[in-house]
């Protein structure tokens, strides 16, 4: 059966534009980190694709080590773009990293200009896109120059490859240093993608989400929901279809320690007396921020996909309830600041 998308996917959808560019994104947009791997079929990954798009969802943010098993999430996208969502190719933007390791050897990961330019081209073939609208280093490399990583996404840009590129898990100074030099190259650092929650509020604390306005680049929060911790579904100890009961997750012991947990009880009778899931208050909390360009979601199955779509109904927030959700996770902060070792994904 032919896809045809719904002629009232632009009514409801809110729309801001990343940082000081042209480029435009859904409030909230759709991830396949986690759930478009090697397990997921065709017919269902299209369909909460389809569902997405027609609610306004534009943007679909990939990785080449995204799966499991790695490569496999651009590959399904690739079916779902030839089959589905060809004739709407222009109305997207489709984004992809490179940064984790996807090839043995010193050019499999990181952030050489070799890794980088042959991880793109794969991610194009995976895809069969001739270009990609973002690309993004994936992390920081300590041990390549980064006059090199950016030089590759400059001249990346200049090849037609991709229209935008960012970085992703870059603290505050190396942010700064990135758009220092894409700058000096005549080319726009347009968007960081980092973590971001009520619960992991690095870029707060180390002041990257202040470098970025006042550098003009967006910001789209990866793990609004710190991997489903503040759904509230670990609050009831168990596991079953979740993250945490996957052998192969990167949820980790300290996402669901005794503290942050508590903290996420406390929050549930604030979402209460606004109207909303836990979920619908974890996303509505990150897109408070002016500087929030979107959020990134991820989705296993088109409850969970209406249920973040329900955040957009209440956004705004007052002095007291920002008050009451400080109060409320004083105490269950994680520490999830990027750095050489122990990156977050």
């Amino acid at each position: 059966m032919t896809y045809a998308a719904s002629p009232t996917r632009y009514d409801k959808m809110q729309y801001r534009r990343s940082g000081r560019s042209g480029l435009i994104l859904p409030a909230i947009s759709l991830g396949l980190w986690q759930n478009f791997g090697g397990n997921r079929d065709h017919d269902t990954a299209a369909e909460i694709l389809a569902y997405a798009f027609d609610a306004g969802i534009i943007h679909f943010d990939l990785a080449n080590n995204y799966g499991p098993p790695p490569g496999s999430a651009e590959e399904l996208f690739g079916t779902v773009m030839a089959r589905e969502f060809r004739p709407y190719r222009d109305e997207m933007i489709i984004s992809t990293k490179a940064g984790y390791r996807m090839w043995p050897g010193p050019f499999g990961e990181f952030g050489s200009r070799k890794y980088l330019v042959a991880s793109l081209d794969q991610s194009l073939t995976r895809m069969g896109l001739d270009y990609v609208d973002i690309f993004y280093s994936h992390r920081f490399d300590p041990n390549t120059p980064l006059e090199e990583t950016m030089g590759a996404l400059a001249d990346i840009v200049a090849s037609g490859k991709a229209l935008y590129v960012g970085i992703s898990s870059y603290p505050e100074a190396e942010t700064r240093e990135a758009h220092r030099i894409l700058k000096e190259m005549g080319v726009a650092c347009t968007i960081h993608q980092p973590s971001y929650s009520v619960i992991n509020r690095w870029i707060e604390n180390d002041r990257t989400i202040d470098a970025c306005s006042e550098l003009g680049i967006g910001i789209i929060a990866f793990s609004p929901l710190t991997q489903g911790v503040l759904s509230g579904k670990y609050n009831t100890g168990g596991k079953d279809g979740t993250r945490g009961g996957n052998a192969n997750s990167t949820l980790r012991a300290s996402h669901i320690a005794p503290n942050v947990l508590e903290a996420v009880e406390r929050l549930m009778p604030i979402a209460e007396r606004r109207g909303q899931t836990m979920v619908q208050l974890a996303l509505s909390w990150v897109l408070r921020r002016p500087e929030v360009t979107s959020a990134l979601i991820g989705v296993r199955n088109l409850e969970q996909l209406k249920d973040n779509l329900g955040a957009l109904d209440n956004l705004d927030f007052s002095d007291e309830e920002l008050a009451a959700i400080d109060a409320a996770t004083r105490g269950g902060q994680m520490d999830l600041l990027p750095r050489p070792q122990g990156w977050l994904r």
